[in-house]
C-alpha cells in the first residue's frame, strides 16, 4: 500500500488546522469574561449539535429510530451528553428488538422526499 504525497500533506494540513482551533480556543477563552448569558449560549452548545446530528435519522427512518430521537432530546434536555446518547442507543435497540422497524408504505408515500 502506498501513500500519495498530496494525500499525506492534506491529513497534514487538516491534522494542523484540527489542532490549531483547539489550542487557540483554549488560549483565547482566557481573556473573554465569562457572565451568565454566554455560559448558557455556552452550555445550549452541545445539545444543539446533537439534535442537528439525529434529526435527519428521525425524519427519514423507521419508527423505532423516530421514537429513539424523540427519547434522546427529552433526556438531553435533563441528563448529561453521554447519558443522553445511551438512552436513545438503548430506545432504538429495545424498539427493533419489539419489533418496530420500518414506516409502512402509506406512511412513507407522504414522508418521502420529492425529487
Amino acid at each position: 500500500m502506498t501513500l500519495d504525497p498530496n494525500t499525506l500533506l492534506a491529513i497534514l494540513a487538516m491534522a494542523a488546522a484540527t489542532i490549531f482551533t483547539r489550542i487557540s480556543g483554549l488560549v483565547l477563552i482566557r481573556y473573554v469574561e465569562i457572565n451568565e448569558n454566554r455560559r448558557t449560549a455556552i452550555e445550549a452548545i452541545p445539545p444543539a449539535v446533537l439534535m442537528a446530528v439525529i434529526a435527519p435519522t428521525a425524519f427519514a427512518t423507521g419508527w423505532a429510530e423516530t421514537l429513539a430521537c424523540v427519547a434522546t432530546a427529552v433526556a438531553a434536555s435533563r441528563l448529561p451528553m453521554l447519558a443522553s446518547v445511551v438512552v436513545g442507543v438503548a430506545t432504538a435497540a429495545l424498539l427493533r428488538a419489539a419489533g418496530l422497524k420500518q414506516i409502512s408504505k402509506i406512511a412513507w408515500r407522504f414522508c418521502a422526499p420529492r425529487n
